[in-house]
């Protein structure tokens, strides 16, 4: 039987915030740079655009999990922040 899937930590918004999204939110037309909050977050940190078709599919993609939640919203900011370190694209190299 699969594991229940994690539901989100009320008050973090970690992963609204830590990561940078290049594609278009409504109210941030050129995505956000990592580490903003996303315009979308409410005062509880939870996504106005949750089931909202104008909710950019990277948002959609991301599930909470035991690894990147942790125990506490600091904790989801590392590891965010980690990865998008991780994964951010190097300079061109010149042809």
């Amino acid at each position: 039987m699969p594991a229940a899937p994690l539901a989100c930590r009320p008050h973090c918004g970690a992963c609204c915030t830590a990561p940078s999204i290049s594609s278009p939110i409504p109210g941030m037309p050129n995505g956000k740079p990592a580490g903003v909050p996303c315009v979308q977050l409410d005062d509880a940190l939870r996504c106005r655009l949750f089931g909202d078709p104008r909710r950019p599919a990277v948002c959609g993609s991301l599930q909470p999990s035991a690894a990147m939640c942790g125990p506490d919203r600091v904790h989801a900011m590392q590891w965010l922040a980690h990865l998008e370190t991780a994964t951010h694209p190097g300079p061109a190299t010149p042809s």
